[in-house]
């Protein structure tokens, strides 16, 4: 039965932020939830989680009531969450051991995401100084250098935003969950650190995980996702299947590339072109009937085409086509 969000509801005063909102994960996966700033999505991940009061609505898990007792999860809130001036490791055991992990489970789990991770130069003191022999900034003393400092354990304000990220996302995982959220798990990471992060969510995916997770961040929820809540003002405005949204838009992306230029043939048949260079056209078309018109007529012009690729709305235009106007007007 998985996972079942049933009619969320959430105001402050007058205001609504969660307004009746569901959605259900039956099976392992991932499921997103979208939306514009202040659209109700941490609001609605922390009332499904039991962190927040709900003022309707209800959560289950497999049939019962959903918490921390009935299941195991892992969290990554969007917030930092971390204690700035305390040890990390000494953090990490404290959070293990909250979530009933202990002992050399605890501690292999720690070295085991830590490597994985690439977080242990923060965490064990001795691995730092091997890093810094590597790259030249420790020498032997033995050899003439002169001898520096034993590395100490870090704390959580030593480290940049992106590595609090992963060792927030090291203490979601300690507990091996059944059920992991993930509230703007990419933010503040570079290319290769998003990577890495990148390949732990296959992994945990390939356990058979459930996963909620909420992006900016399209192209990301495109690779992972099957399933989508789109939020705008506390309300759902798209939900569904990703693909089936997706196809009920239509092909009306044409990338075209031809040997000359072309543009008065796109315009003749009522295409609109969005971007132009080197006789490469990005091209908005009405659908297939449009976009073969096109083909057709390039070829009765003798026109060469190089490249004609028809494709559906990315999952950001399909973002901003409900909501971006929307925003634009409200933040004006």
């Amino acid at each position: 039965m998985g996972l079942v969000v049933k009619d969320l509801f959430k105001q402050y005063g007058n205001k609504v932020v969660v307004d009746h909102i569901s959605f259900e994960l039956p099976k392992p996966g991932v499921y997103a939830l979208l939306g514009s700033n202040g659209a109700g999505k941490s609001t609605t991940i922390r009332m499904t989680l039991g962190m927040l009061e709900r003022n309707g609505g209800e959560v289950s898990w497999n049939g019962g009531p959903l918490n921390f007792d009935t299941c195991n999860i892992g969290y990554l809130a969007e917030e930092r969450g971390l204690y700035p001036k305390y040890m990390l490791m000494d953090q990490i055991r404290y959070f293990g051991e909250l979530r009933g992990v202990t002992g050399k489970t605890l501690t292999d789990r720690i070295a085991r995401l830590a490597e994985r991770l690439k977080v242990e130069e923060y965490l064990y003191p001795e691995k730092a100084a091997q890093i810094e022999t590597a790259a030249g900034v420790r020498v032997d003393s033995a050899a003439g250098g002169k001898k520096l400092k034993k590395p100490k354990a870090r704390t959580a304000d030593m480290l940049s935003k992106g590595n609090q990220q992963k060792i927030q996302f090291l203490i979601a995982l300690l507990s091996d969950p059944e059920l992991l959220v993930l509230d703007e798990p990419f933010s503040g990471l570079d290319p290769v650190n998003a990577d890495i992060l990148k390949d732990v969510v296959r992994e945990q995916i390939a356990a058979g995980k459930y996963i909620i997770m909420s992006s900016h961040q399209m192209e990301v929820v495109e690779e992972f996702c099957t399933d989508i809540t789109i939020l705008h003002r506390s309300k759902v405005v798209v939900q569904g299947n990703l693909n089936d949204i997706k196809k009920s838009y239509g092909r009306v992306n044409l990338i075209l590339k031809t040997e000359q230029d072309a543009s008065a043939e796109i315009k003749a048949v009522g295409a609109e072109i969005l971007t132009e260079k080197e006789n490469e056209y990005r091209i908005r078309v009405t659908g297939d009937d449009q976009a073969q018109q096109l083909l057709k007529r390039l070829i009765e012009k003798n026109i060469p085409v190089v490249k004609y690729d028809l494709s559906e709305l990315s999952l950001h235009e399909i973002f901003v086509r409900e909501v971006g106007d929307e925003v634009s007007e409200s933040n004006q």
